[in-house]
């Protein structure tokens, strides 16, 4: 067993760093200049599309526009939210924020590629259900070929899934639960199994449903508390973003709990986390996307975006910058625990309730998220026949992640191992893809821009009354 956990080890410090780092942030940059930075100047449009897009219409598709990405944020916006951005900036100091919001920034080029090609090459299953995704659109955009690396990403984002979408994440909602409430944690895991369960047997329109409702929820509670702490601590928002930009260029010394982190940490951690955190090049939000009801690629692209930006530049920087501004930062602890500390000590006797609460709902949202993924690429696999014995054993399987005698660590080593592993063929699909992607954008752009001048015109020559 140790010889195993070595080379999962010695494996992830291969894909996860070198290779898969740069790859990700590469295809960011190339994708975001490629779309000519319509990604950054359309993030008002994105908003607008995102509202049009709440109620289901009779285009193709099973879930509103809306849904579907809520659905792709139920399963980004989890722990790493939480823990995630507390890590980072444990290991790299504040400085990691920056190139969190650097990270995300590019990232949502990627996003809107991805969620393009998801609808663009999308097809029905034998069900009748709209299905996609990167195995999808590399299979079909770039023909039989390269069938084996649509096989690759299938296979590793159906393994994936259990770690980082499943026993990770009933471990989290069991922990929290237990440290706050005293719930013992199999209680826990049987509680939440059946509770997923039920949200299962509805398939991606329940599952929609549930995450159209639950997410803005829970996000809006979350960036409502980190906002009271803010105002509570206006004073101290300039000289932390001040922290914030300045170590992201020059080391941090030794305060307090903080061991000091140099430049290249901040870098490192930052653009890991974001990474990690909205998903952006990992290939599991497109799947979700597919099946959104829409007649344009580019429409639902552009909604997808927006999930990068909501995840990262909106909540994740709640929680770094609550971390910053109240010193926590310096407390020496690292995780859920330095974001407890952050929120109990502006607001006493109520703040690591938020942070616990927070963490159930995200990892329970998580759940529901990633187990669509990881069925599609199932059924991608082995067929629709082997839908339902998937969701049996996923739901089986929660509980397994509250046992007490299940190493967390590795089950983390190995998640981020088959993450990075899921990301690489997506990573390759999308570079070489990447001349539809601007195609797709160019010319929804233009007709966009067309409309709105004909539109324009019109209202010129309205007769003055």
């Amino acid at each position: 067993m140790e010889n195993i956990t070595e080379f999962i080890r010695q494996l992830n410090g291969i894909v996860s760093g070198p290779i898969l780092l740069p790859l990700l942030a590469g295809a960011g940059l190339f994708l975001t200049i490629g779309l000519r930075l319509t990604t950054l100047r359309r993030i008002p449009y994105a908003f607008r599309m995102l509202w049009d897009g709440r109620k289901k219409t009779d285009q193709t598709g099973d879930i509103s526009p809306f849904n579907a990405l809520m659905t792709a944020m139920s399963a980004t916006v989890g722990t790493g939210n939480i823990a995630g951005v507390a890590t980072a900036i444990f290991f790299g100091g504040p400085g990691a924020l920056f190139w969190m919001w650097l990270v995300a920034l590019l990232g949502m080029g990627t996003a809107f590629a991805e969620a393009s090609l998801a609808v663009r090459f999308r097809e029905k299953d034998a069900l009748g259900n709209m299905i996609g995704g990167p195995m999808y659109y590399i299979r079909k955009g770039l023909g039989e070929k390269w069938k084996w690396l649509a096989f690759s990403f299938a296979l590793f984002g159906m393994t994936a899934g259990f770690g980082i979408g499943n026993t990770v994440q009933s471990n989290s909602v069991a922990d929290a639960l237990n440290h706050s409430f005293g719930i013992h944690p199999v209680i826990t895991g049987i509680v939440t199994a059946i509770l997923v369960g039920l949200v299962l047997l509805g398939g991606i329109r329940r599952i929609g449903d549930v995450a159209g409702k639950l997410v803005p929820i829970m996000a809006t509670a979350y960036i409502a508390s980190g906002l009271v702490i803010l105002g509570l601590y206006w004073q101290e928002i300039p000289s932390a973003i001040m922290t914030i930009v300045e170590s992201a260029f020059t080391p941090v010394s030794a305060a307090g709990g903080f061991a000091g982190a140099t430049v290249w940490g901040a870098i490192r951690f930052g653009i890991a986390r974001g990474i990690f955190s909205n998903e952006a090049g990992m290939g599991s939000s497109p799947i979700a996307h597919a099946t959104a009801t829409t007649d344009s690629p580019a429409r639902q692209g552009t909604i997808a975006m927006l999930g990068v930006f909501l995840d990262t530049i909106v909540i994740c920087s709640m929680t770094g910058l609550v971390i910053v501004v109240t010193g926590a930062w310096q407390s020496g602890k690292n995780g859920a625990a330095m974001s407890a500390v952050a929120f109990e000590s502006a607001l006493p006797q109520f703040g690591q309730y938020v942070v616990s609460i927070g963490l159930v709902l995200f990892a329970f949202t998580t759940l529901i998220g990633w187990s669509f993924y990881s069925e599609k690429c199932t059924q991608y696999l082995f067929g629709v026949k082997a839908i339902k014995p998937f969701r049996l054993i996923w739901v089986l399987l929660i509980p397994v992640g509250t046992l007490p005698n299940i190493e967390l660590g590795s089950l983390w080593l190995v998640a981020d191992t088959l993450n990075a592993l899921m990301a690489i063929p997506n990573l390759i699909g999308l570079f070489l893809l990447s001349p539809v992607v601007f195609k797709i954008a160019r010319d929804y752009w233009k007709k966009v821009d067309a409309t709105k001048k004909e539109e324009k015109f019109k209202k010129e020559a309205e007769p003055i009354q």
